[in-house]
């Protein structure tokens, strides 16, 4: 017999939590079915190594938390108590000659770091934070929550304002053009390009420009969640249920219900059916979404083509989670120990030609044993997420999926640890007698990544590449760009649709939003500041 639901929602992971959390509230009868046992999908803090060792096996950073509608709309801090902690040093990056380059919240103490390296880079960066401020509270932040416009549109709009004028110059360039233009000295310009690139932007890929100010103002706005990303996950879910509705593990969807044109629930490989009345909404990406749960059969040709001309992102993740005796010892924290409390190392490069060698060797399926990457030690923050007076780690470095040509490499596991061993070999040279402090580390590859997460095809962080002809209106196409679909009662809220991913509650806001005008229900949640101002300028 089949369970009849309003809106059923495939996906418990931040945006099919988001959605099911307003759609919810809003009086809407919710089911969100999802594969794995737990709910959260990227919101994971798990005990990966040892006991009490808490470890963000796949988001750690959330970086919109303070322009992201969901956590004042839903009350997540006052309700909830999900609580965030800004470390106010977010970057360290030492170089091999002693000399260290940082990122502090305060811009002034950034100055004061690149002015050791260049005194006009100084500068230079302090400019480049008030434009960089600028554009994102004007038109990248608002643009983040609300459904695009057409490329030739929004040009009109942005080309009618001084910031849209800069923006459109800037969205031609690639970032290593557009960090060139900034800064002169070969260490700023490192950091600066790693911090603009290692969520998989490609250092010369032009047509992407806008997302380098959006990135390089959010490299000191960096969040760690107390207790662990899942705590975001837990509240979620909790408003879910709390409004009436229902959330279901160990779910794994077979297809897509659609009659009369119209999609009207699920199927799920034991065979039971989930209707929904009124909407369902996928938060997984295009393939499964239309290839997988529908089928070829039931969509027009051309719209198939589409979707199998989606890109997967060039490279993933390689992640160690360590479980340390007690918090590394940076041998640049000698003199001044509080280069002990950064955030985010980035261990590893001394060039921009360090760190374009590495993208073009992943590029070609390799791995260099030499290559750099970033590392953070959450507990030393947050010490709920480690015993009393150990300390968890991470280390994260930009890996290829198809390692020397073949996936399948990556599930070898003494390949795994002796890639582990390799990194741990660098962290060792900046932080002496951090190896011998390893209790235990789980190591996790780009093909655990797809083998975790189904809609993480390829290790995909993203559900996608972020390519000119795969952002804004045309993420995933032009016909799904404000996450309604080619099949009426069906949408898209995950990762594969606008704003993207990264955990920036976006899309699932999105989804949410469409359903509640399609249904003509009254929203009790109200329009973003940002969003309103915006539109009023006449930059939306």
């Amino acid at each position: 017999m089949a369970r009849k639901y309003d809106v059923v929602i495939i996906g418990a992971g931040p945006n099919g939590l988001i959605a099911g959390a307003y759609l919810s509230k809003a009086g809407l009868k919710t089911l969100i079915v999802e594969k794995r046992l737990e709910a959260g999908g990227g919101l994971a803090t798990e005990e990966s190594t040892l006991p009490m060792f808490l470890h963000n096996t796949h988001s750690i950073y959330h970086m919109m938390v303070d322009y992201a509608p969901a956590y004042r709309d839903l009350r997540l801090e006052e309700d909830y108590n999900v609580r965030y902690i800004r470390p106010p040093l977010q970057f360290v990056m030492p170089f091999s000659d002693g000399r260290c380059l940082c990122l502090y919240t305060d811009v002034e103490k950034t100055c004061r770091s690149i002015a050791r390296f260049s005194a006009k880079d100084a500068e230079a960066y302090r400019k480049m934070c008030g434009k960089f401020h600028s554009y994102m509270e004007e038109f990248l932040a608002p643009a983040t929550y609300v459904s695009p416009l057409s490329a030739l549109d929004q040009a009109a709009k942005l080309e009618a304002h001084p910031i849209g004028k800069e923006l459109l110059e800037i969205s031609e360039k690639s970032p290593i053009q557009i960090i060139d233009g900034l800064f002169e000295n070969e260490q700023v310009k490192t950091l600066m390009l790693y911090a603009a690139c290692h969520w998989g932007l490609e250092p010369d890929l032009e047509g992407i420009g806008f997302l380098v100010p959006l990135y390089l103002n959010r490299a000191v706005h960096y969040r760690l969640c107390v207790g662990g990303s899942h705590m975001v996950a837990q509240s979620l879910g909790k408003i879910v249920l709390e409004n009436g509705g229902l959330i279901l593990g160990s779910q794994q969807v077979k297809r897509i219900l659609v009659e009369n044109g119209r999609a009207c629930g699920v199927e799920t490989a034991s065979g039971d059916v989930m209707e929904a009345g009124k909407a369902v909404i996928s938060t997984l990406n295009p393939e499964q979404t239309f290839l997988s749960f529908i089928g070829d059969k039931t969509l027009d040709d051309e719209f198939v083509e589409k979707i199998k001309l989606w890109q997967w992102e060039k490279w993933s993740l390689l992640q160690i989670h360590l479980a340390l005796e007690a918090p590394p010892k940076f041998k640049v924290a000698a003199q001044e120990p509080e280069l002990n409390q950064g955030l985010v190392y980035v261990l590893g490069y001394e060039n921009t030609e360090d760190l374009l060698r590495q993208w073009q060797q992943m590029e070609q399926g390799k791995l260099d044993a030499k290559a750099g990457f970033h590392c953070s030690f959450p507990s030393a923050h947050d010490p709920s997420q480690a015993p009393p007076g150990k300390c968890t780690g991470l280390i994260s470095q930009m890996a290829p999926y198809a390692l020397d040509g073949k996936a399948g490499n990556w599930l070898d596991l003494k390949r795994k640890e002796k890639e582990a061993e390799h990194r741990l070999e660098i962290l060792e040279r900046y932080a002496p007698g951090t190896r011998e402090k390893v209790l235990w580390m789980a190591v996790s590859s780009p093909a655990d990544t797809e083998n975790r997460f189904l809609d993480m095809k390829e290790g995909s962080i993203k559900q996608g590449a972020y390519l000119p002809f795969q952002l804004g209106y045309l993420r995933p196409n032009e016909d799904c760009s404000d996450t309604r679909t080619p099949i009426p009662g069906l949408y898209l809220g995950g990762a594969s649709c606008h704003p993207g991913g990264l955990v920036i509650l976006g899309p699932g806001y999105l989804a949410a939003n469409a359903v509640a005008d399609d249904l003509g229900l009254d929203r009790w949640w109200k329009e973003p500041e940002i969003v309103t101002k915006a539109r009023a300028k006449g930059i939306l």
